[in-house]
Parts: structure tokens; sequence; C-alpha cells
């Protein structure tokens, strides 16, 4: 598991996605993550070989909220 990043206000959470997952599953998966736990899509990548990095991002809050499901 990769580990959130904290900066300022925001806290940052790295997700691979492997190449084999089509782009509506793709979607569909960070959709539950921002409905869910609050996420918001920061920035993507896509590599040569099919992959996906995404950059995850939502504000610091006290309370603490679950992280993406892996």
């Amino acid at each position: 598991m990769t580990e959130e990043v904290v900066d300022g206000d925001w806290e940052y959470r790295p997700l691979r996605l492997p190449a084999g997952i089509s782009r509506r599953t793709a979607t569909t998966q960070l959709a539950i993550h921002a409905e869910f736990s609050g996420w918001e899509l920061s920035r993507t990548l896509l590599f040569g070989d099919g992959s996906r990095k995404v950059w995850l991002r939502r504000r610091r809050t006290a309370l603490g909220m679950p992280g993406p499901i892996t």
C-alpha cells in the first residue's frame, strides 16, 4: 500500500491502476472513492504499458476519514 502525503490543507494518495482495467472500470472505482471517502482526482499519468497512476486528494479534516480501497 502506498503512503498518504499531507501538504497544507490537502492530503494526497497515489493509486496505481493495472493495464487490464478498462476506462469505465477505472472511472467507477474513482467515483466510489469520491462518494464514500471524499477523494477527488488531482492528477493522472498513463504509462506506455496501459497502466495508470492517479493521485487522489481531499481536504484534511480533524475527523479521520477512510482511505481509498485498494
